[in-house]
C-alpha cells in the first residue's frame, strides 16, 4: 500500500514535525480542517503535523477509491476473497503506519484532541475510519449478503471456507469506533451489529421458519426434537468458529423463537403421548428444548399433574375390592406409582423444582381421594388408616418378617406415602392404638424398627405427634424393671406363687385404652393378683390401678386331653374354659353369672371355644347362641400342634374399636379446631369471618384438613362459650372475648 508513500520510517515524520515550516515562518498560523487556529507552542518550533495529517487522509482515500473500482462487478465467494484480502492487507498496513507516526500521535494529534478539535484522530483509527467511508460502505451489502449465502450454504450440509466469513466478521468489529471520544479503547460493535447481525438474525429467522414447518409435515414430532436440538447446538458452535460473541444470547433467542416456540402446540399435543408411552428420552429432550423459553414450562407441568392423578386413580380402582381390605397392595400400589413418576421426574425433567411440584400435588390428590376412600363414609380419611396398618403388618411379628435393612428402606418408602397423607391425625390414632397393642402383646418385630418409624415421624411431624408413643416405650421399659422387683419380692417371701405372673403397668394418659365393663377374675388367678396389688401400693402410695382385663392373656396347661396341650387364651377364654374344672356342661346363663362377662363379648369367647373344637353345644347354629344355650366340654379334643393358640381376635370388639376410633377422632378435631380459632383470636383481637377461616385451615394443614361446616360450627360452639363475640354491625367480623 505504501511502496509510492515517501515517509517510511519514524525518523522522516519525526523530523518533519520538528522543522520550521516556510508558511509559519512568515507568520502565518496553521489550522485545522474545521478552520480553527492552531495555538503556537512555547518552545520555538513549530508544530506542522497537520500537514502531514492532511496528506496522509488524502492518500488513504485516493487509494481506496481506486480499489472500490476493482470490486464493482464482484459477487458471491470472490467478492469476500477481495475484501478478506485486501483488509488484512489494509490492516497490517495501518498497523505499521500507525507505529512510524507515532510521533504524531503522541503530540499533535493528542493536543488537538485534547483541546476538543473534532475530526482529529490517531493514524491507526483514521486509516480505519477512511475505509469503512470509502470502501465499506459501498461494499457492505455485497459482502453482507455474500457472507450470508455461505452460511446458508453451510446450514444445508457444504463445506464452507470459514476463514471468509471470520475475516469479514473481524472487520465489521473492528471498524466500530467511538468517534465522540477517539481516545476511547475497544470497538463499539455499532457497524457489527447494524450491518451484519440485524440481518444476519433476520435471515437466520426466515430459514429455520421455513424448514421447521417443512420438517414436521414430513417427520414425527421427536424426530423434529432431535433436529432442532442439532440445529440449536450447530447455531452454539457457529459463534464459536467464526461470528462475535455478543451474538450469541441474540441468536439462541432467534433459533429458540423459530425452532422451539412457534410449536409449543404442537409439543403440548405430544408431550402427553410421551408420557402415554413411557419414553422417557423423548420427555427428556422435550423438556431440554421447552426450558429454554421463558415460562415454557407451565403446561408442561399441568399435563404431567394432570397424567399421575389419573395414573394413580387408574392403578388403585384396578385393584378394587382387595385394596380396600388388603393394605399392602393399597400401599404398594401407591409406592409402585411413585416410583414410576418419581423416576421420570428424576432421568427426564432434571429434578426440575416445578416437576417435583407437579409430582407431589399429583399424588397427594389421588391418595387422598381415590376408590378406596370414596367407599368409606366417615369423613377422616381411610389412606391413613390403611398405612398405618401396613405398619402393623411390616413391624409386627411374623414368619414373613424382612431383614432389618429391607425393613427399614420398607419403612422409608412408607414415610413417602405419608408425606402425601392429609389427615395425619388419622394416622396417628390408628398408629397408636396398633402400637399399643403390639407393645402390650410383645408382638413387636423388632424394638429398633420401631424406635427408628417413631423417629421418622417426629422428624416429619414435630415432637407433640409423637410424645405418647415415645412414653409408651418407656412404661414398657418401666414395667420390667417392675416385674423384676416383683419377682425378687416373692422370692424374698415365703410364700411364693404357684404361677409364673408378669404384669405391665401402663399411664393411663399415653395409651389409648378404655377399662370395659365387671369381671370375675378365676379363682386360680385371684392370689396373684392380690399380691401385686399389695405389693404396687407399697411401692406407689395414692396410685389406683385399673385392670384392662380384655387385652390379658395367659396360658393353660391341660391335663383332660389324651395329650397334653398347652392352650394359648385370652383372660375371658381362659375364665370360660376354667369353669369346666368342676363340671362338663354349662348354659350361656351360668357362664355368664360366674364370669361376669357382658353377653354379646361372651358370646363372642364362646364362638371361638366352639370353633376351636374345645367346647360343644346343642344349638343347631353355632351362631346362634342364647342364655338356655348349654354347651359342653369336648374331652376327645385332638390337635396336630401340642402349644394352640386360641386368642384370636374378636371381630365385634374390632368393629366397635374401629367406630370408636373414627368417633374419637371427630371429637379431637373439633377441640383442635376450637383451640386454633382462640388462638388466632387471642392473637389478632378482631377478624373477619373469612380470614378466620383460611388461618385455621393454614394452622391445622400439617395434622388434618378440616371442613369450613365444622369450623363455622366450632365458632358458634366458642360464641356460646363467650370467647367470641360477633362485632355490632358488622356480622362477618369477631371479636376476642379476654
Amino acid at each position: 500500500m505504501f511502496k509510492n508513500f515517501p515517509f517510511l520510517s519514524y525518523s522522516h515524520v519525526y523530523n518533519y514535525c520538528t522543522s520550521v515550516h516556510v508558511s509559519t515562518s512568515q507568520g502565518q498560523q496553521p489550522r485545522t480542517p474545521t478552520g480553527k487556529k492552531v495555538k503556537q507552542p512555547t518552545g520555538g518550533a513549530h508544530f506542522v503535523g497537520l500537514e502531514l495529517y492532511k496528506r496522509l487522509k488524502e492518500y488513504l482515500k485516493s487509494y481506496l477509491v481506486k480499489l472500490l473500482k476493482d470490486s464493482k462487478d464482484l459477487l458471491d465467494e470472490n467478492v469476500l476473497k477481495f475484501y478478506t484480502k485486501q483488509w488484512e492487507d489494509y490492516q497490517f498496513s495501518s498497523k505499521v503506519l500507525n507505529g512510524v507516526c507515532a510521533y504524531l500521535n503522541r503530540h499533535w494529534v493528542r493536543r488537538e484532541c485534547d483541546e476538543g478539535t473534532k475530526g482529529i484522530y490517531e493514524i491507526y483509527s483514521l486509516a480505519l475510519i477512511t475505509w469503512r467511508d470509502n470502501l465499506f460502505k459501498p461494499l457492505n451489502k455485497q459482502v453482507t449478503n455474500a457472507v450470508l449465502a455461505l452460511i446458508k450454504r453451510e446450514r444445508h450440509g457444504e463445506t464452507i471456507n470459514t476463514r471468509l466469513v471470520s475475516g469479514v466478521i473481524n472487520s465489521y468489529v473492528a471498524l466500530g469506533l467511538n468517534e465522540d471520544d477517539p481516545t476511547a479503547k475497544g470497538p463499539t460493535l455499532s457497524v457489527y451489529k447494524e450491518h451484519f447481525e440485524h440481518p444476519f438474525l433476520a435471515d437466520t429467522g426466515r430459514f429455520y421458519a421455513g424448514e421447521s414447518a417443512e420438517f414436521l409435515v414430513q417427520n414425527p414430532v421427536t424426530e423434529y426434537m432431535k433436529k432442532a436440538e442439532t440445529r440449536l447446538m450447530e447455531e452454539a458452535k457457529r459463534v464459536q468458529l467464526y461470528l462475535h460473541e455478543s451474538t450469541q444470547d441474540g441468536l439462541a433467542k432467534v433459533c429458540e423463537k423459530t425452532l422451539i416456540e412457534k410449536h409449543l402446540e404442537t409439543f403440548h399435543v405430544e408431550f402427553q403421548n410421551l408420557l402415554d408411552d413411557d419414553k422417557h428420552a423423548d420427555l427428556g429432550r422435550m423438556y431440554q428444548l421447552v426450558s429454554r423459553i421463558q415460562d415454557g414450562l407451565g403446561e408442561l407441568r399441568s399435563f404431567l399433574e394432570t397424567h399421575i392423578y389419573n395414573q394413580g386413580l387408574a392403578a388403585i380402582e384396578k385393584c378394587g375390592e382387595t385394596a380396600v381390605n388388603d393394605p399392602k397392595i393399597y400401599v404398594q400400589t401407591i409406592l409402585d406409582v411413585h416410583k414410576k413418576y418419581n423416576a421420570l421426574v428424576q432421568t427426564a425433567f432434571n429434578n426440575d423444582a416445578g416437576f417435583v411440584a407437579a409430582l407431589d400435588m399429583a399424588c397427594g390428590q389421588f391418595i387422598n381421594d381415590n376408590y378406596v376412600t370414596k367407599k368409606e363414609n366417615s369423613s377422616s380419611g381411610k389412606s391413613p388408616e390403611l398405612l398405618a396398618r401396613y405398619c402393623d403388618l411390616l413391624l409386627r411379628k411374623s414368619s414373613k418378617n424382612p431383614e432389618e435393612a429391607e425393613l427399614e428402606e420398607t419403612l422409608n418408602k412408607v414415610m413417602v406415602v405419608f408425606k402425601y397423607i392429609e389427615d395425619k391425625d388419622v394416622f396417628q390414632k390408628f398408629y397408636s392404638k396398633m402400637l399399643a397393642r403390639r407393645l402390650v402383646l410383645h408382638m413387636s418385630a423388632s424394638d429398633d424398627a420401631e424406635a427408628s418409624m417413631i423417629s421418622k415421624l417426629k422428624q416429619a411431624c414435630g415432637f407433640e405427634y409423637t410424645s405418647k408413643l415415645q412414653r409408651m416405650f418407656q412404661d414398657i421399659g418401666v414395667s420390667k424393671d417392675l416385674n423384676e422387683r416383683f419377682k425378687k419380692h416373692l422370692q424374698a417371701s415365703s410364700q411364693p406363687l404357684d404361677i409364673d405372673f408378669s404384669i405391665q403397668v401402663l399411664s393411663s394418659g399415653s395409651w389409648p385404652f378404655q377399662q370395659t365393663g365387671s369381671f370375675n377374675l378365676p379363682v386360680e388367678l385371684e392370689r396373684s393378683f392380690q399380691r401385686f396389688t399389695t405389693f404396687y401400693s407399697s411401692q406407689h402410695s395414692g396410685r389406683k390401678l385399673n385392670w384392662l382385663y380384655h387385652l390379658s392373656k395367659g396360658e393353660l396347661v391341660t391335663s383332660c386331653f389324651k395329650n397334653k396341650y398347652t392352650l394359648q387364651a385370652s383372660t375371658f377364654q381362659m375364665a370360660c374354659l376354667l369353669q369346666y374344672n368342676s363340671t362338663n356342661v354349662l348354659t350361656v346363663q351360668q357362664l355368664c353369672e360366674s364370669t361376669q362377662i357382658k353377653f354379646d363379648t361372651l358370646v363372642q369367647v364362646l364362638k371361638i371355644l366352639l370353633k376351636t373344637k374345645l367346647l360343644m353345644t346343642d344349638a343347631d347354629d353355632d351362631n346362634d347362641l342364647q342364655l338356655t344355650s348349654q354347651l359342653a366340654f369336648f374331652s376327645d379334643y385332638k390337635n396336630k400342634k401340642l402349644r394352640v393358640n386360641i386368642n384370636v381376635p374378636m371381630k365385634t370388639e374390632e368393629k366397635i374399636e374401629h367406630e370408636t376410633t373414627h368417633k374419637n377422632i371427630e371429637e379431637d378435631r373439633k377441640l383442635l379446631i376450637q383451640a386454633a380459632i382462640v388462638r388466632i383470636m387471642k392473637m389478632r383481637k378482631e377478624l373477619k369471618h373469612t380470614n378466620l377461616l383460611s388461618e385455621v385451615c393454614l394452622q391445622l394443614s400439617s395434622r388434618f384438613k378440616p371442613k369450613i361446616s365444622v369450623i363455622k360450627k366450632c365458632i358458634d360452639i366458642l360464641i356460646e362459650k363467650e370467647y367470641l363475640e360477633r362485632v355490632d354491625g358488622q356480622k362477618d367480623v369477631y371479636s376476642y372475648l379476654a
